[in-house]
């Protein structure tokens, strides 16, 4: 089946959302709409949109200048079987001792590592991407070091590969949360297909708006793999609800954003432990003050 896309660019995430629910009213409508934050420092946002059949691009042009946004690029894409083809390109990967894989993968891992699973059609977070591989490495360079954390939660948690992994390092429950409902499923999914089930528990919830995120404060570990914007609005709330000497593993930032992000968690108490690149990716780790 043909697919065509729409995509254009605004500088506002409500203008953003604005043009999006009216795209969805389209003739021929999209069978799919995303509004997305651009992952360049630019703070622009991307509004995307997906036809089975061509769309109107005279309605689109009318749309993006009512709107205040860029001219829509309108693309057909080729027929392609997309989960085929990620498997075929999405190897392994090792992230100290944990080895994040594919069911295609399944005999090549090491009986030395920490496995996690996460299918080829749940491919977001899987540990390619620099921010996943980073906390993962991270994370793995603490627990060695002596790190023990009781309590565990990971804030915008995607696949819920990171809290697997501490699910795997230590008995207690780990709590998951996303505030998008396709990611909360995804994360479910995901927690049964790696034996985890009644080990991680999925919510959705927007930062620590949620009754299960608030009992289970103080945290001894947070992972928070998500942009800068929402990690600088969340420092108060992480600061709230971690414990004293509890460390924090951030990413989701850019180089060049990774100096703002530390200054907004040292006003709430932490102090930079050690800081991290892969790729176009930063990754910190911070501690709380007692």
């Amino acid at each position: 089946m043909t697919t065509f896309t729409a995509f254009t660019t605004l500088p506002d995430r409500d203008q953003a959302e604005a043009l999006a629910e009216y795209l969805e009213e389209l003739d021929p409508q999209p069978y799919g709409v995303g509004v997305f934050e651009i992952e360049d420092g630019s703070e622009r946002w991307e509004v995307g949109s997906y036809f089975n059949d061509a769309p109107d691009e005279t309605a689109l042009a009318l749309l993006s200048m009512a709107h205040g946004a860029a001219p829509f690029v309108v693309s057909e894409l080729p027929d392609t079987d997309w989960v085929a083809h990620v498997k075929r390109e999405l190897s392994p990967v090792v992230a100290g001792r944990f080895f994040v894989y594919g069911s295609h993968d399944a005999d090549a891992v090491p009986a030395d590592s920490i496995p996690l699973l996460i299918e080829a059609a749940m491919a977001f977070g899987t540990g390619h991407h620099g921010t996943t591989l980073g906390c993962l490495t991270a994370f793995d360079r603490l627990q060695r070091a002596g790190l023990r954390a009781h309590r565990v939660a990971d804030i915008g948690c995607g696949t819920a590969v990171l809290a697997m992994a501490a699910a795997k390092i230590w008995p207690e429950v780990v709590l998951a949360s996303d505030i998008d409902p396709v990611a909360v499923e995804t994360a479910t999914a995901n927690v049964v297909a790696n034996d985890l089930a009644g080990r991680v528990d999925c919510v959705q919830a927007a930062g620590f708006d949620h009754p299960r995120l608030l009992a289970g404060a103080p945290y001894d570990l947070i992972f928070a793999n998500i942009l800068k914007g929402p990690l600088i609005s969340l420092a108060p709330e992480m600061g709230n609800n971690t414990s004293a000497d509890g460390h924090v593993i951030l990413s989701g930032i850019l180089h060049a954003q990774a100096d703002e992000v530390i200054a907004a968690y040292e006003t709430e108490g932490f102090v930079l432990v050690s800081r991290d690149e892969y790729g176009d990716w930063t990754t910190l780790v911070l501690k709380k003050h007692q």
